[in-house]
C-alpha cells in the first residue's frame, strides 16, 4: 500500500513537472513569434526612418541598401518645410481635426444619449436604421457626399470637408451601448430633485463614461489625421490641402520623386504625431472600448 502511494506521488509529480515545461514552452513560442511580428511591423517605420537621415549623394550612391547609417544627415527635414507649405498642410489638418472632433463629439454624445435614455415613438426602429446604415459601403457614402458638397458649392471650403464627417454610427452606437449601462435609478432620483436631462447627461453620464468618450475622440483624432480620399476630391486648392494629399502632392509634383530621402523626412514629421498619441493614450482606448462593449 506504501509503495503504490509512493508511485501514486511520483507520477503526480512527474506530470506536474511535465506542464511546468509545456508551458515554459508555450509562453517561450509565443513570445518568439510575438517579437518576430513586431520586428515586421516596425522595420517599415525604421526604414522610413532610416531613409530620412540620409544624405541624397549616400542614398543615391547605395547600391544594395544598408541598415544602418555612420554619417545621419538632417538638412532631409528641413528641405521638407521649406520646399514644399508643409507647415500649412500641418496648420489645416489640425484646424480640420480639432473642429471635426468636437462636431463629432457633441453629436454623437446627444444621440446615444437620447437612443440609451430617452423615450421617444419610433426609437427602436430609428436605432435600428441606424445600424444598417453600417452595412452601406464608404464608396457609396462618398459618391452622394460629393454631389451633395459640390452642389452646395463648397468644395475647396474647410466647411466641405468637415460636413461629412461630423457623424459616425459607429460612435454612437458604442457610447450609446455605455450609456445604457448606467442603473436607471440614477436617472429617476435625479428627475425626482428636478434636474433636466441636460444637466443630469452633463454631471452624471458623461463623467461615468469619460474612458468611452476619450477613446472616441482618440479614435476620431486619428481618422481626421489620416483622412485621405474625402479630402483628395473636394481640395483641388493647395490652400486647404491636408497632410494627406499634402504628401500625395510632394510625390506627384515636388521632391518626392527625385529626392526619396527628403520624402521619407516628410513622412516622418506627419507620422510622429499619431505615433506618440497612440503610444500615451492605447490603455484608455483599449479601456473604452471593452466597456462599450460590456453589458451589465
Amino acid at each position: 500500500m506504501y509503495i503504490m502511494c509512493e508511485v501514486r506521488a511520483m507520477d503526480k509529480q512527474f506530470e506536474k513537472k511535465e506542464k511546468s515545461g509545456g508551458e515554459i514552452a508555450g509562453k517561450i513560442l509565443t513570445y518568439v513569434l510575438l517579437t518576430l511580428w513586431a520586428l515586421i511591423v516596425l522595420f517599415p517605420f525604421y526604414w522610413m526612418l532610416l531613409t530620412s537621415v540620409k544624405s541624397y549623394s549616400a542614398y543615391n550612391s547605395e547600391y544594395i541598401p544598408t541598415l544602418y547609417t555612420l554619417a545621419p544627415a538632417l538638412e532631409n527635414y528641413k528641405e521638407a518645410f521649406t520646399a514644399v507649405p508643409l507647415a500649412r498642410y500641418f496648420a489645416n489638418t489640425i484646424i480640420f481635426t480639432v473642429i471635426t472632433t468636437a462636431l463629432m463629439l457633441a453629436v454623437t454624445v446627444l444621440a446615444a444619449f437620447a437612443f440609451a435614455r430617452l423615450q421617444f415613438r419610433g426609437k427602436d426602429l430609428t436605432f435600428t436604421l441606424f445600424l444598417a446604415l453600417m452595412m452601406i459601403p464608404n464608396e457609396l457614402v462618398v459618391i452622394t457626399n460629393y454631389v451633395t458638397i459640390t452642389n452646395l458649392e463648397l468644395r475647396n471650403t474647410f466647411t466641405g470637408l468637415i460636413l461629412p464627417s461630423v457623424t459616425s454610427v459607429f460612435y454612437i452606437y458604442l457610447l450609446k451601448e455605455n450609456f445604457a449601462q448606467i442603473p436607471d435609478q440614477l436617472y429617476y432620483a435625479a428627475k425626482v430633485d428636478g434636474t433636466s436631462d441636460f444637466r443630469y447627461l452633463r454631471r452624471v453620464m458623461i463623467p461615468i463614461c469619460k474612458p468611452t468618450i476619450v477613446t472616441i475622440t482618440i479614435l476620431k483624432v486619428i481618422e481626421c489625421w489620416n483622412s485621405y480620399v474625402w479630402p483628395r476630391l473636394v481640395t483641388d486648392d493647395e490652400a486647404y490641402f491636408l497632410v494627406s494629399n499634402g504628401i500625395q502632392e510632394i510625390r506627384e509634383n515636388g521632391f518626392g520623386r527625385e529626392n526619396i530621402p527628403a520624402m521619407m523626412a516628410a513622412v516622418v514629421v506627419i507620422s510622429v504625431p499619431l505615433i506618440v498619441l497612440f503610444l500615451l493614450f492605447h490603455r484608455k482606448i483599449m479601456e473604452g472600448v471593452s466597456r462599450g462593449g460590456t453589458k451589465g
